[in-house]
């Protein structure tokens, strides 16, 4: 049973976890667009590939799933999830397994405003947004938002040209130099990261590991802490059974007065998994388990609290 990780990028710890977790029943062969992704490095064989958005990169990954018999391939990157599950058929007749959510559900997490509606219209609490700007001026002008907001891409990722804007003037600005923004309620409260493994097979949530996140650096959580609630889990559940999200999923949520706002969904492992799986949710090996074809039986909070995650920095030589 071979994983081929895709965009491994800085992940070093994921290449590490499924290494330990396959325990030489099979090995990680890891892949990027770059020889200075560090995380290649981890994995039993890598290799350099082309970008994805090179018209060839799908027969590319497809070969090396068929050289290196590979059962499960997965992605580190949201612009190449729905690009692999559009594929997903190709792989399965290469004997590998996409693992993830299907094209159409890595299409509405990443276009952020798409999930906004999604949430409104399926009763979610979540930050009011605009994508058109002169509808956000009226709403600010009828006392119904305030300053300050979040102007950001609608189909951005890893919190790159967020901007937190604190004036009508500085909305103007941002919304004339680029297309594509979002304007989106500030929220003014706790931050919180939700690590989440849908069961490939019977589709229901198995393991939940929710953290608070006490520092940020470069859009990820540099600090948090475990923490549990059952009101949480159960919003979280429902969130997935209403999207039918599979697999690996991360969550961004932020807790006001004791009510939970979903404000972004990445079907993929997020930075700050290491901190659920240091503490015990062990989702690696629950996709191997369905590779294998063994449904997961539900084990939801198991963990303790007041864990605390502090990322630290590590460097690597290599003569390339």
């Amino acid at each position: 049973m071979n994983i081929l990780i895709l965009a491994a990028g800085t992940r070093n710890k994921i290449v590490q976890y499924f290494k330990k977790a396959l325990n030489g029943r099979g090995i990680v062969v890891a892949a990027d667009a770059s020889p200075l992704g560090p995380a290649i490095y981890e994995a039993d064989k890598y290799y350099i590939v082309h970008s994805i958005t090179d018209p060839g990169y799908i027969d590319e990954i497809l070969d090396i799933c068929k050289i290196e018999h590979i059962s499960g391939v997965i992605s580190l990157i949201d612009p190449e999830l729905s690009l692999l599950a559009e594929n997903s058929k190709r792989f399965k007749e290469v004997g590998a397994r996409v693992i993830g959510s299907s094209a159409e559900l890595c299409n509405l997490a990443l276009d952020k405003f798409r999930m906004y509606e999604w949430l409104v219209a399926h009763g979610y609490r979540c930050a009011r947004s605009w994508m058109d700007r002169e509808s956000f001026f009226r709403a600010l002008d009828n006392g119904e938002v305030s300053f300050p907001v979040i102007v950001k891409p609608a189909k951005g990722s890893a919190s790159i040209n967020v901007v937190k804007a604190e004036d009508r003037r500085a909305v103007e600005l941002l919304t004339d130099f680029a297309d594509g923004l979002m304007i989106q309620e500030y929220l003014n409260g706790s931050e919180i990261g939700a690590d989440v493994y849908v069961d490939m097979i019977s589709g229901k949530t198995v393991s939940i590991f929710t953290k608070r996140k006490l520092k940020m650096r470069a859009g990820e959580t540099d600090k948090a802490v475990s923490f549990k609630d059952k009101k949480l889990f159960s919003l979280i559940e429902r969130f997935m059974s209403d999207t039918g999200y599979v697999a690996q999923v991360d969550i961004d949520i932020f807790e006001i007065d004791g009510e939970y706002y979903i404000s972004e969904v990445n079907p993929r492992f997020g930075g700050g998994y290491p901190h659920a799986y240091e503490s015990g949710c062990d989702h690696i090996k629950l996709i191997l388990n369905n590779i294998q074809g063994i449904e997961n039986s539900s084990d939801i909070g198991s963990y303790d609290e007041g864990i605390y995650m502090m990322k630290y920095n590590e460097v690597m030589i290599k003569r390339i």
